[in-house]
């Protein structure tokens, strides 16, 4: 079966280079009905890649240790769910994954009504751009990525799964990871085909739902792999700024910022070519993020390590920079309205919009400076968490800043309601005296949460003052986005800054103080699964003399890794969240403790899930 499964990829590939080189010929000669040639072999290509799936998801949960990748993720030991997900864990793994949604997206759009719109010409150069695609993954599946290499004999035993990897968060972060990173390939290859194509005017539209089904699933997971860093590392933070997290967040910058520039385009037919360059740069960015993890290029916690793709995804990267330039500046844009006055919504949307593109270029930077560090240094030199915090969290505290003002500016410049343009401002001094009363004294965080609260009072105010918005899915989601992102914002300016953190060792019965809470060692107990070992402590958490809950946090030690993990214990609340480590212990029974309390820090997923969940009222159509 493993030499089945590689040979279906095998398959695959010749399919995608075979149709690759007619789509070229066809473009090239002008000739016209092959469209359903690439229809039917994008569906042959499908099923081969969903066969070679299907046996690496057999072996996977049949425990087959034969297949290497197999023995390298799972053991008897491991449950079934996590087993399953280790489809992802790995890297060639994941990269299956990744070609599968890729050839998935392109079967799907070939099947749509905005596809079957399309010129002959145009869905010539589409499959063109796609088929070039779907090789890369398949020609690093079936040779310096391939997941179905043998071992022989086959070990009894395989590694078990990375016990930081065992937690529901990371069930769902890679995929949805991945469902981005391949949904932005169908809108990318549309708008390099129309624009090489002069059918420039209808890209947009039919490639919106495709941009908002990947961003939706690219911000979900960047969202879960948040809450994975805080709950599963016993840090008690939720972005450390690693290279391999921040190599994530760049496409989603990029991504954001053309979200904004296409509803210039669609409202004011402004930015075309701006647009194909930036829908490209996403999905480049896309592949750069896969170069950080496989490539060995930078050391990071999620890093697979030095690996034989580091060179063709390179090589990838630089043509499809080439392919991209030269598409989008060699046709003659259309006859586009210049850009509105910066003081309207399509000004203040534009530069929002570069905002974002400026802070995806310093943290591309910073990805990259212990490479770029090495011209002047042996020793490669990274960049702290300090200098993202510095340099980033301004940029954006100032976004959330321009979603205070944007509902109120006119398309065509003006402010279109005064009155409430007016209340919305008068807000603002009221908010910063109230939190600076209440002892919020961090220039960025008093930023942060002056816009967060005034930015939502004026959301709710808009939407009361023009009902007829409550009838357009597009506003409201666009709008519950923005409600997200301010909750975000007013999660992560007291979290970060006002975060209580404290460290003791207890005996039982002893407590220690944070904040306003008092912890006490209550009991532990030591327990033993076929699995792993692990040390629990009970913990009792009071607050002015009231009971506020328990804790439970553990050292684990897993059967088949000789490391010991902690497991923290939080006591969720709106307000202030207790977080709790426990660091060690002792035979005598003490245990020393990490407790932190995180203030609003639950707010963060709230607006993530909300940023996540509410673009789906975006897939109806707008209406006039």
């Amino acid at each position: 079966m493993h030499l089945f499964a590689h040979y279906c990829l095998l398959a695959a590939l010749l399919f995608s280079l075979g149709l690759g080189g007619l789509s070229l010929y066809a473009a090239w000669t002008g000739k016209r009905g092959f469209s359903v040639w690439h229809e039917r072999g994008q569906l042959a290509m499908l099923a081969l890649v969903v066969a070679a799936s299907a046996v690496l998801l057999r072996a996977l949960v049949g425990r087959d240790f034969s297949l290497q990748y197999v023995a390298q993720y799972t053991d008897t030991f491991l449950p079934m769910f996590y087993t399953v997900t280790a489809f992802w864990a790995g890297q060639a793994g994941s990269f299956l994954f990744w070609a599968l949604v890729v050839v998935a997206c392109g079967a799907v759009y070939s099947a749509t009504e905005h596809y079957r719109g399309l010129s002959p010409q145009t869905k010539t150069w589409f499959w063109l751009f796609h088929h070039t695609v779907s090789a890369f993954f398949l020609y690093i599946l079936s040779g310096p990525s391939n997941p179905f290499l043998e071992l022989s004999p086959a070990p009894a035993q395989g590694n078990g799964l990375n016990p930081l990897l065992q937690n529901p968060g990371m069930i769902f972060h890679p995929p949805l990871l991945f469902l981005g990173y391949g949904g932005f390939t169908v809108p990318c290859c549309l708008a390099l085909a129309s624009w090489v194509n002069r059918e420039q005017q209808p890209w947009l539209e039919h490639g919106r739902k495709w941009v908002l089904f990947a961003w939706m699933f690219l911000t979900a997971g960047i969202i879960l792999g948040a809450w994975w860093s805080y709950m599963e590392l016993g840090w008690g933070g939720y972005w450390a700024w690693d290279p391999v997290e921040n190599s994530s967040l760049v496409p989603w910058l990029a991504s954001t910022a053309f979200v904004h520039t296409a509803i210039i385009q669609s409202r004011r037919n402004s930015l075309h070519r701006t647009n194909v360059f930036f829908i490209a740069l996403t999905f480049l960015l896309c592949i750069f993020a896969t170069y950080v993890v496989r490539s060995g290029v930078v050391d990071s916690l999620h890093a697979f390590g030095t690996s034989e793709l580091g060179e063709p995804i390179l090589l990838f990267m630089v043509g499809g920079l080439i392919v991209a330039i030269i598409a989008t500046f060699s046709a003659k844009e259309p006859d586009a309205r210049p850009l509105d006055d910066l003081f309207s919504r399509p000004g203040l949307l534009f530069l929002a919009a570069w905002m974002f593109l400026a802070i995806g270029f310093v943290v591309f930077l910073g990805i990259l400076w212990p490479v770029i560090s090495t011209i002047w240094s042996q020793q490669p030199i990274g960049l702290e968490a300090d200098f993202y915090n510095k340099v980033c969290l301004p940029l954006f505290a100032l976004i959330s800043v321009f979603l205070v003002f944007c509902p109120w500016l006119g398309w065509k410049g003006g402010i279109r309601d005064k009155k409430m343009f007016y209340a919305v401002c008068a807000a603002i001094l009221p908010a910063a005296g109230f939190f600076w009363m209440v002892g919020v004294r961090h220039p960025v965080a008093l930023m942060g949460a002056v816009a967060a609260c005034v930015g939502l009072a004026g959301i709710v105010g808009l939407f009361m003052t023009r009902r007829d918005m409550l009838r357009n899915p597009s506003s409201l989601a666009a709008y519950g986005v923005h409600v997200g992102l301010l909750l975000m914002t007013l999660g992560i300016a007291f979290s970060g800054p006002y975060k209580v953190e404290n460290e003791a060792v207890l005996e039982p019965g002893q407590s220690m103080q944070v904040a306003e809470y008092t912890v006490t060692y209550k009991d532990s107990e030591e327990v033993s699964t076929p699995g792993m070992a692990y040390f629990e402590v009970l913990l009792s958490v009071d607050k002015d003399g009231k009971h506020v809950g328990e804790l439970t946090p553990q050292r684990r030690a897993y059967r088949n890794n000789k490391n010991v993990f902690a497991e923290v214990s939080v006591i969720p609340g709106l307000g202030d969240e207790i977080y709790a480590t426990l660091i060690g212990s002792t035979k005598e029974g003490s245990v020393s403790l990490r407790i932190s309390v995180n203030p609003l820090v639950n707010w963060i997923w709230i607006g993530g899930t909300l940023m996540s969940i509410l673009p789906l009222l975006a897939f109806r159509r707008r209406k006039a």
